[in-house]
């Protein structure tokens, strides 16, 4: 069985940039519910599937399959729902471990997420300088929701109206 065990940061700070390698990332999902979702992502020439079952903590069931670039591209744009996510990923290695900032683009700009996956849930983590808030348990950082709920809407809503920009 695939397993993903990830935490999830707000990044706080520029001074991861300029370090690892970074590459621009395009999904979209298929499915998208709280239950599951199915995402298709096209990186560079590399396309994957991949199914992830409801988190439960920072874990959650995963699998991933690599799927050719073209099928990928025209899953894309034809099958997923809109809008999709648009987003420079950082990749950079932090006391041992392998952190991913996302740097998001499009209706998500301004939003940057690190995350860690780790071997195990009860894996001590130390944070570097940059890593800010933990935001593990909130959904709203799934890349799923931010289908549903860009972040350009969050400010938007207070006591349940919605406020004019």
């Amino acid at each position: 069985m695939g397993r993903e065990i990830e935490r999830k940061f707000l990044v706080a700070g520029d001074g991861w940039r300029g370090r690892g390698t970074s590459s621009r990332l395009r999904q979209g999902y298929l499915c998208a519910s709280k239950e599951r979702s199915v995402r298709v992502r096209l990186e560079g020439r590399a396309g994957t599937l991949t199914v992830k079952g409801p988190s439960r903590g920072a874990a959650r069931d995963e699998y991933e399959y690599r799927i050719p670039a073209r099928d990928a591209a025209e899953l894309l744009e034809r099958h997923c729902l809109q809008p999709l996510i648009d987003k420079t990923r950082t990749r950079l290695r932090w006391k041992g471990l392998v952190w991913e900032i996302d740097e998001f683009r499009g209706d998500n700009r301004g939003l940057i997420v690190a995350e860690v996956e780790l071997p195990r849930a009860d894996r001590a983590v130390e944070l570097p300088p940059w890593a800010g808030a933990e935001v593990t348990g909130d959904p709203r950082y799934l890349n799923a929701s931010l289908l549903r709920r860009p972040y350009r809407l969050w400010g938007r809503r207070r006591k349940g109206r919605t406020l004019s920009s």
